[in-house]
């Protein structure tokens, strides 16, 4: 099969929850962290950072982090003022866990994420016409990582924290998507897959500011919400609710067709 001539729409993937698993990873090293700063005293559940990223402004797990010990604590009758964290420490604590304590070699969690995507499905995209990069809150090193060692992609379009301002923030996905944009003379459809609720809160938001072409938001159930069904319904649920147009189970079910059936019923209703 060889590759069509045009392209037909850009696709951009989050990549924590989407293209690696880290519920073993980003998110033990949150809980690590907590317990550390709060001495043992409290040591977040799963359930306790989905709550805390479903208000949708804690996309970054660091602050998260923070956030978390911030209100144990409040809960313990001492005030933020109080309390006054050194943020830096706990981005060194958090870090010391996730990426590992050697300087100039990932040795931590990091290295047992299990991948989501393969790069076969990625080259189905680009068999079907269809422009992808990636958007994400992770550091650059952090996703690069995954993306060019873990996956072998050479040099993928990467907008990472470093480059832009957290989600909600647009700015990073319109960033990316002028990377892709820059052979293709037409605004296509962009389709935004996260697995947050600050994902799709970006995706709203970029449309408020571009409305001249269709964005669309699709969710993806991390894996670590799908132990039980009602657990899985209650982020779908979630995700829709923050404006997701279909949750899916794993990023790999996004295909060609879908993505194509997404954005012809996305574009009907751009005026």
């Amino acid at each position: 099969m060889t590759p069509q001539t045009s392209t037909k729409a850009i696709i951009i993937f989050d990549i924590d929850g989407v293209v690696r698993d880290v519920s073993g990873s980003y998110r033990r090293a949150i809980a690590d962290t907590v317990e550390y700063f709060t001495t043992q005293a409290y040591r977040p559940t799963p359930l306790d950072i989905d709550q805390l990223k479903s208000e949708g402004v804690w996309n970054n797990d660091w602050e998260a982090s923070q956030e978390l010990i911030y209100r144990y604590f409040e809960t313990q009758k001492q005030s933020r003022e109080q309390l006054q964290l050194d943020y830096s420490a706990i981005v060194a604590f958090f870090q010391s866990r996730y990426r590992g304590s050697d300087p100039n070699n990932f040795t931590g969690y990091i290295c047992n994420e299990p991948l989501l995507l393969q790069p076969s499905y990625l080259e189905q995209l680009t068999q079907a016409g269809i422009a992808w990069g990636f958007f994400s809150g992770a550091t650059r090193a952090s996703a690069n990582y995954v993306l060019e060692k873990r996956l072998g992609l050479e040099s993928p379009v990467l907008i990472a924290m470093e480059d832009a301002p957290g989600k909600p923030d647009p700015t990073g996905l319109f960033a990316t998507v002028r990377e892709l944009d820059n052979e293709i003379e037409e605004r296509l459809a962009v389709v935004y897959v996260g697995d947050t609720v600050a994902d799709m809160y970006t995706v709203e938001k970029a449309r408020r500011l571009d409305s001249a072409r269709p964005w669309i938001g699709v969710g993806v159930l991390p894996p670590h919400v799908q132990e039980t069904a009602p657990r899985s319904d209650a982020y779908a649920e979630t995700l829709i609710a923050a404006g997701a147009a279909v949750v899916l189970r794993n990023v790999q079910e996004l295909t060609p067709r879908q993505i194509q059936d997404l954005v012809s019923s996305s574009a009907q209703s751009v005026v």
